[in-house]
């Protein structure tokens, strides 16, 4: 199953620092808990302060279950070490289903 993540940060700063810090900490360590990460992206608008993630999961897995253990693991603690989890305004989850002409499907 596929997954857009959308964080919506509180600054530019915040975002800057969660793209080019915090996030590619999260790469490997999502890895542990069966979860890829196909990409990161910034939003274009300069004042939207949003970071866009596509990842996958495990066909078998509950993308719920997953978030809550990768959350509450010594991994994701470390992922975020310095970072204020208040600066991350909003997380929006959309599950993605490829079509059968998409070339992920």
């Amino acid at each position: 199953m596929y997954q857009l993540r959308i964080y919506t940060l509180r600054t530019a700063e915040a975002l800057h620092d969660y793209a080019t810090v915090h996030w590619p900490r999260h790469i490997p360590s999502l890895r542990i808990f069966g979860v890829t990460t196909h990409g990161i992206w910034t939003d274009h608008a300069t004042k939207a302060h949003r970071l866009i993630a596509l990842i996958s999961y495990p066909d078998d897995a509950d993308p719920g279950e997953v978030t809550t253990a990768y959350m509450d693991s010594p991994e994701f603690a470390a992922d975020m070490h310095g970072f204020d989890t208040g600066n991350i305004l909003n997380v929006e989850e959309l599950a993605l289903d490829p079509t059968a002409a998409s070339p992920l499907s």
